[in-house]
């Protein structure tokens, strides 16, 4: 029985095949390549990069900036020698000051006591309010001077600027003390001023202490 040319394109299709399809060529020919498994990806197209995992670069873990320094770690930044001499002076300073008030109150307290008893208090009263104003008043330099030497630390602009005036008032101190004490104990307490505050405010004027006041906090 024949069923037609197989190669007319008007003839009937060969058995078993649908009117209209192509003809299906056989699984595992030659001259077709095998499908690929389901979920794999195809022949002929770039396979995706695998992702990268979060905060991996070149096999090392990135370490994290800290924040307002950018590009690493933040290194503190250290005091500069001279003016850690010129806090230490300070702290001095202010001591011998409190000690020295509290003993000119003292004694003029007890100046002051003894003229009474002579009957005479009415007439030293104005010389002893100038004494207790000078004893307040070298406590209340004491205390600025603990003040500043505190603030050397954390401190800004303000603390250089106090610092600058407070040691150019200690040496004119200094200076009239060494002129008009006469070559005694005035004149030795005027020399050790100057030398006390010329130190802090060297420590104040050089470029060493103007970085490190206007140095970033974090």
């Amino acid at each position: 029985m024949s069923f037609g040319d197989p190669n007319n394109p008007y003839g009937p299709p060969p058995q078993g095949q649908q009117p209209g399809y192509p003809p299906q060529q056989p699984q595992g020919q030659p001259g077709y390549p095998p499908q690929p498994p389901q979920g794999q990806p195809g022949y002929g197209y770039p396979q995706g990069a695998p992702p990268q995992q979060p905060g991996y670069g070149y096999g090392y873990p990135q370490q994290p900036a800290y924040p307002g320094y950018p590009g690493g770690n933040h290194i503190p930044m250290e005091m500069p020698g001279l003016m850690k001499t010129a806090r230490v002076l300070l702290f001095i300073l202010a001591g011998l000051q409190i000690l020295f008030g509290i003993i000119a109150g003292i004694a003029v307290g007890a100046a002051q006591d003894a003229s009474n008893g002579f009957g005479s208090g009415d007439d030293t009263d104005t010389l002893a309010g100038l004494g207790f104003v000078f004893a307040a008043l070298l406590v209340g330099v004491g205390a600025l001077s603990i003040f500043l030497g505190v603030k050397f630390k954390n401190g800004g602009t303000g603390i250089r600027v106090t610092t600058i005036v407070y040691a150019s008032l200690m040496i004119l101190g200094g200076l009239s003390n060494t002129v008009q004490g006469g070559g005694g104990s005035v004149t030795f307490g005027g020399i050790i001023s100057l030398a006390i505050a010329g130190i802090i405010l060297a420590s104040m004027v050089n470029g060493a202490a103007s970085a490190w006041f206007k140095r970033p906090r974090y």
